[in-house]
């Protein structure tokens, strides 16, 4: 079992002073193995949100799980027999698209080819968390 917390879209502090404090207490140091953050680091421009142009991405980099961000909303999806990940914005910075957005992350169990994604989101000062589940189909060559 390997945990890997994913989270994005912090601006901090231009447009968030800090994560909430309901998800810092939460976030208990030695318990994670993996951090992914999607911040705004790129080397390639991907339309943000884009189906098609995120599942192109997920072939050319031959992954099963592409953690994507900057539309500061939660998604996940299998497409493709992959999955894409969203861990929206994990302070509930506003976007150029919207104001309205809640704070956000992502907490994916990875366990051979199943992972179990906890999605934390902060709603009306409540911690909301979904669970949802994939497992890769093993495929055969031959």
């Amino acid at each position: 079992m390997v945990l890997v917390l994913a989270l994005g879209d912090l601006h901090i502090p231009h447009r968030a002073p800090d994560l909430p404090a309901k998800f810092k207490s939460m976030l208990v140091p030695g318990k994670i193995q993996h951090i992914i953050c999607t911040g705004n680091l790129c080397i390639k421009v991907v339309p943000w949100g884009d189906l098609d142009s995120l599942a192109m991405l997920q072939r050319q980099l031959d992954v099963d799980i592409l953690v994507t961000g900057h539309t500061h909303q939660f998604k996940a999806y299998k497409h493709e027999g992959g999955v894409v990940i969203n861990p929206g914005s994990g302070t509930g910075a506003h976007s150029s698209i919207t104001y309205d957005v809640n704070p956000s992350f992502v907490l994916m169990d990875i366990d051979g080819l199943r992972v179990v994604v906890y999605v934390y989101e902060l709603i009306d000062g409540e911690v909301k968390v979904d669970k949802i589940d994939f497992k890769k189909t093993a495929t055969m060559h031959g």
